[in-house]
Parts: structure tokens; sequence; C-alpha cells
């Protein structure tokens, strides 16, 4: 059996021989690595399934390199080791997308637990990534035609354009372009393009050298470089400014990028993905996306049908749906009424397969006797006013992939102690998770699964929360 790694990123030696030690003793092969240039070259070259960065490196930032391996490395679950008591520095951690945190000097048995728990983490989102063909579910002929054409224009090195309306799926769409061509075994980076500031898209996208900018210090590769030998897939494409339009158009052409500060160019070896929901060709008729970029990224084009032009498949989702509720949530598989299959039926689904799984989610955490009913849907014509429920909604620190989520206080919630930066960061933490968690079981009558619903966790999350939390 093929032993677990895990890499140690840190420039102090005693740290790194403990956590070594530490995780030796646990079955785990580990390397380590002493600063960022170091740590990007090990990512490259191997596979972990457990990274441990500190925040504070003599060549860069924790935090950047978090955000890093969580944009290139979906898969791998990272932590940050914080100073004891850096709150900020934590949470800042969480949202950049680090799992969980490990605060200096570190208690071994947290440690242990924290290890544990990763692992299953990675397992579960590498499971994820192998069944990912699986999931552009549907038996209607507009969804046979979207598989057909997608099985073609995988074969080439194109550049395709995906087009459809907001939770179609277009992302889903360029993964199987990618798995199902000959770059499957390079990366897919995928990018947002109306996530990234407009001063930094640049240096995100073509990297920088060191120097070339207050903050640059040091060498950074962009997206093209992450996705060299593989895919690059450029969502919300209509987003891009007008000066990045013009440098891409160029990469296109030229299969070369020049980093912010570097003189020369370097050749690229990516196939260019793009999709949004707007109208890139009215777009281009108003003069806000370029004709020339329009062409170069349109070579060929898949249109993800919206759901409500393939309402066949609404019961195949809505099961697939139900299916995997189940076990995440640790509770037996609900039942669609007929009532509510009707309803589903007649329903459009504006946001498509997305607003779906949000409309079965919500009515899973609200049906009795394991059976969904019309009530439990709360279509838009239908919805009840919140008012009626009698429970106020919890707030949850933001989403980040791979992430345990931090539970923030709900809004009628006050926090028994104010914050004190020198305090002990796990206690810190866990009460206002402990706060957040108790409210939540109070205002649902102690139901776990419509707590868990109202904290905005899953059941599975709640369970692991309520066990580490000591709550009975």
């Amino acid at each position: 059996m093929t032993r677990q790694t895990a890499l140690i990123i840190d420039d102090e030696p005693d740290i790194r021989e403990l956590l070594v030690l530490t995780l030796t003793r646990m079955g785990l092969t580990v390397e380590t690595a002493a600063t960022v240039r170091e740590a990007h070259e090990r990512l490259k070259e191997h596979q972990y399934d457990l990274c441990f960065t500190d925040m504070r490196l003599p060549d860069g930032n924790g935090q950047d390199l978090v955000s890093h391996i969580t944009r290139h490395y979906p898969q791998l679950p990272v932590a940050m080791m914080t100073a004891f008591g850096n709150v900020d520095a934590a949470v800042q951690a969480l949202k950049n997308g680090a799992f969980d945190f490990v605060s200096k000097p570190v208690d071994l048995s947290v440690l242990r637990r924290l290890v544990q728990t990763a692992l299953k983490l990675g397992e579960a989102k590498k499971a994820e990534a192998a069944v990912s063909n699986e999931r552009l579910l549907g038996d209607s002929e507009p969804m046979e035609q979207v598989r057909q054409t997608i099985a073609k224009v995988a074969r080439s090195q194109a550049p395709v354009f995906i087009c459809g309306e907001s939770g179609t799926g277009k992302e889903l769409v360029a993964r199987m372009v990618h798995d199902l061509g000959p770059r499957a075994a390079g990366p897919f980076v995928p990018v947002n393009c109306g996530a990234i500031p407009s001063e930094l898209m640049e240096s995100e996208f073509f990297g920088h050298r060191k120097g070339s900018f207050t903050g640059a210090s040091a060498d950074k590769d962009g997206l093209f470089q992450a996705a060299s030998g593989g895919t690059l897939f450029l969502d919300e494409v209509a987003d891009l400014p007008m000066h990045m339009q013009v440098k891409l158009l160029r990469v296109i052409q030229e299969k070369a990028v020049r980093p912010v500060g570097f003189n020369g160019e370097i050749p690229i070896d990516v196939r260019i993905l793009s999709a949004t929901h707007k109208d890139l060709q009215k777009l281009v008729e108003m003069g806000s996306f370029r004709q020339d970029l329009f062409y170069r990224i349109n070579v060929i084009e898949v249109r993800v049908p919206p759901l409500r032009e393939r309402a066949e498949d609404i019961f195949l989702l809505a099961e697939h749906t139900l299916d995997r509720i189940a076990p995440e949530w640790g509770i037996d598989r609900p039942q669609l009424s007929d009532s509510a299959r009707r309803a589903l039926r007649q329903y459009g689904f504006p946001g498509n397969v997305r607003e779906l799984e949000n409309i079965l989610e919500r009515a899973v955490a609200m049906c009795e006797n394991n059976v969904i009913e019309v009530a439990d849907l709360r279509l838009p014509q239908q919805r009840p006013e919140v008012a009626n429920l009698g429970m106020p909604a919890a707030t949850l620190a933001p989403a980040v992939p791979g992430a345990v989520p931090v539970l923030a206080k709900p809004a009628t919630a006050t926090v028994a102690a104010p914050v004190d930066a020198s305090g002990d960061l796990e206690n810190y933490i866990d009460n206002l998770q402990r706060e957040a968690i108790m409210k939540a079981l109070q205002e649902t009558r102690y139901n776990k699964t419509k707590a868990a619903q109202v904290l905005g966790i899953t059941f599975r999350a709640l369970r692991y929360k309520l066990k580490k939390l000591g709550i009975d």
C-alpha cells in the first residue's frame, strides 16, 4: 500500500524536525522546504496528500502560498502554522483556502487530529475529482448532443468557447473536454476572470519577477505557466477589461507570455477553454469585447442548454442530488412526493441545475418523516415568509475550497469574551463556534439536521464539530 505523503514548509529547523518526527510516526512520508521557492519546486515535482506551511518565510508570505496551492492544487489540503494568539492570520488563511490552522508552539495532540482530518478530506476530494465525468447527467436529446460535441472537440487542441446560462454546468463541460483529451495528464487550471482585481490581472495571468513592483518579493509564475502542458479555463471571460483582452490576444497568437518586470518572453503550451453566461456576440457589437479576440477563443462553440430546455432530466438530477445528500448528512435517503415532483416539473429554474440542488438541500432540511412535500421545496411562487420559521439565520465565514468552515456568531448572538490578540487562539475560535452551534441547536429544538442547515454546514461537519468541542 502506498504511503501517504506530506510537505512541511518552514524555515525553522526545529519545527521541521518536530513535524517530520510526528508525521513519520503516524505512517506518512514527509518532505520539507525552507522557502517559498523550494515549496514551488516540491509541488511541481511530487503529489502530496497534506501540506503545512508557516506564515512567514524568508522569500515570501505563507498566505500567498496557501492561495497558490488552493488555486493550482485544489485536491491538496493545506494548513497554516500561525503565531500563538494571531487570530487575524488564522482567519485570513481560512479565507485564502486553508482547511485549518495550528498555532505555535505546536500541540502534538491537536496536530495529530488535524492530520487525520486532513487526510480524510484529501481522499474525499480525490474521489470527487475521479467521478467528475459522471456528473454531466441527463438522458435528454440536448444533453446527448452536448456529450457528443465534447467527445469531438476533446480530441483537438483548438480553443473552445462554452456558452450557457449561470448554473448550467459550464465548468463541468470544460473539465470533461480536458479529461477526455490528450492533455488529461496535465493540469486543469480554472480561473474566474471577474474575480481578479484589474490591477493584479497581468501579474496573475503572466507572472512577475522579483522587484518588478512593490510587494513583489520573489519571482512568481502566472496562470499560463501553471497550466503548462494542460488546460487553462477562463470562466466569465466577458469580464476581462479591454487592456487584458489585448494582452490575451497576443498570448494566444504568439504562444508566449511576458512576466511583469521581464524583458523576454516565455513559451507556453496551454489549451485555452473559455466560458461566459453573457451574450459575447452582443458585447462585440457594443464594442466592449474585441472582435479579433472573440474569433480567437470561439474556434469551436459548445452551448450548454438551460434546465427548462431539458425538463425531462429534472427527476434524474433530483434523484442524484438526494443520493448525494443522504450519506453526506448521515440520514436516510429522502423521497419526493408526487405533488413535489409535479411542482419541480412545472418550475422554470432560472438558476438551472445549481438552483435545483439548492432547493433540494433546503427541502431535505425542512421536510418531516423523510418525505419532501411541495411546501418543503419553497419555490418562489409559494415561498412562505421567513418569519414563520422562527429561526434567525447564522452566518458563516466566507467559504473556500477545501476549508473546514469556521462558524461566525449569529446576528443575534453575543460573544462571551472580547477578542484578545494575546490569548489562546484555539480557545477563542472554539468559543465562537460553540456559541453559534448551541444557539442553532436551541432554535431547532436540538434537531441536528436542521441545525446544520441553519449554520450553513453539512450534517457530517456538524457531527465533527460537536465531537471536537465536546458538545453532548
